[in-house]
């Protein structure tokens, strides 16, 4: 009987596996080095802006930078006076928050430490609904736990404690649990693709995530600016393909637009006259063909500033002007 190495007994047990498993395999392999399981003291084990609540001010997080920056989620360290970044291979790392955004439940940390592994960072904007995903995190403190599943949705909206509508949600069937907060959701490529944030407590497969898009864009503004200046429409709204009769109307300028599903009452966007069913086509002479554009313009624009928004309204063509409070 002949004797196999260490490396050919992984290759026949790797060829035994269907495509599924070998993807989501490679996903773990190659993600799970940049995963942290984040301990935090004091008050950073708050409950998250929607049903999840993290025990003992456990999370996870993971490496964007070898330098030492840290993703993860507002509410895991919100308010925590220590925090530590447990890396797979054990080593504990002291981490300082750099900056949060609890909008949208995002957070930037710094370890003392270099040449760490990295997550690499893939494009929200390109995920389709019953795409394969895997989400690697610390689930009640189990650490580099991995599940698989779908995007279920990609465009889901979830409002916040403090009443905001965070739009573009990812809706996913891989199983979180309390402690995944923050933990990376990835295509099957490796690449994270969005920040898991939310459970519902009495539902089976239903969680979400931050899309990567905007998690990206926030980190950006939290390492130049430490903080996120943005306004706030009141709006819950979902993207989508326009009718080729409005294309036509519009002779090409806008073949997609975003549709109002709700309004918070007394919000900028209700003070304005928008009402649900509003089609979005611009803001400001941009066009609106994504959420995140939106989000976008919110955040790149001084808000309480009146801007034109093009719209319509059943067939009718209208430009209403809105004041975007400051979020």
């Amino acid at each position: 009987m002949n004797d196999l190495s260490a490396t050919e007994v992984v290759d026949e047990e790797r060829e035994a596996l269907d495509a599924y498993s070998k993807t989501v395999v490679q996903v773990a392999e190659t993600l799970t080095p940049a995963v942290v399981h984040i301990m935090v003291s004091g008050d950073g084990h708050a409950s998250s802006r929607f049903s999840e609540r993290v025990p003992g001010g456990q999370g996870s997080g993971f490496i964007v930078a070898p330098d030492g920056f840290i993703l993860t989620n507002s509410h895991v360290v919100h308010q925590g006076k220590d925090i530590e970044a447990i890396l797979p291979d054990h080593r504990t790392l002291k981490a300082e928050v750099v900056g949060e955004d609890p909008q949208t439940d995002v957070a930037l940390l710094r370890a003392l430490a270099t040449d760490l592994p990295t997550a690499e960072l893939g494009d929200s904007s390109k995920l389709r609904v019953g795409q394969l995903v895997v989400a690697v995190g610390n689930p009640f403190g189990f650490q580099a736990t991995v599940t698989a599943g779908v995007i279920g949705s990609t465009s889901r909206s979830l409002r916040t404690v403090g009443g905001r509508i965070l739009d573009g949600i990812i809706q996913t069937d891989a199983a979180l649990n309390p402690g995944n907060s923050g933990g990376p959701l990835a295509d099957g490529k490796g690449k994270v693709i969005g920040i898991n944030t939310a459970i519902i407590a009495p539902a089976q497969g239903i969680c979400f995530a931050i899309p990567m898009n905007t998690a990206r864009r926030i980190m950006q503004a939290l390492l130049t600016k430490g903080k996120v200046t943005r306004g706030y429409l009141g709006i819950s709204a979902q993207a989508i393909e326009l009718p080729l009769r409005i294309v036509e109307r519009t002779q090409g300028r806008f073949t997609r637009g975003i549709v109002v599903v709700d309004l918070v009452r007394g919000g900028p966007a209700d003070r304005a006259g928008f009402l649900p069913g509003d089609i979005l086509l611009s803001i400001g002479s941009s066009p609106l063909e994504t959420i995140d554009l939106l989000q976008q313009f919110l955040e790149d624009h001084p808000p309480q500033q009146a801007y034109a928004v093009e719209l319509i309204r059943s067939v009718e063509f209208r430009t209403v002007w809105v004041r975007p409070d400051i979020a």
